[in-house]
């Protein structure tokens, strides 16, 4: 039986090819693919986002070789980043609470 961090590795797997392909390239996110991706699976952190170009700026951020298309490790990047302000969050929301 998978451990919690092995589902979430699969879960992470398997979200980024269930939006990956559809625009031709079964193994990047185009900017359509990644923007349908944040608006299903992301859709709290988007709409907190007061920037309308949020995604175009992100993909801008995220194509760290610039061909256009964020590959797997690129998306890594993106859950890494949210994952690491979420757990800040929570640190200060523990902090507070002790107070």
């Amino acid at each position: 039986m998978p451990s919690d961090l092995e589902r979430a590795m699969e879960t992470l797997i398997t979200v980024f090819h269930r939006y990956a392909g559809k625009d031709g390239n079964t193994v990047t996110l185009s900017r359509r693919e990644l923007r349908q991706l944040m608006e299903s699976e992301l859709s709290s952190f988007l709409k907190s986002q007061k920037d309308p170009a949020a995604v175009d700026k992100i993909m801008k951020d995220l194509d760290t070789n610039g061909d256009g298309e964020v590959n797997f490790e690129e998306f890594v990047a993106l859950v890494v980043g949210l994952s690491i302000a979420c757990e800040q969050c929570y640190q200060m929301h523990l902090n507070k609470t002790k107070k």
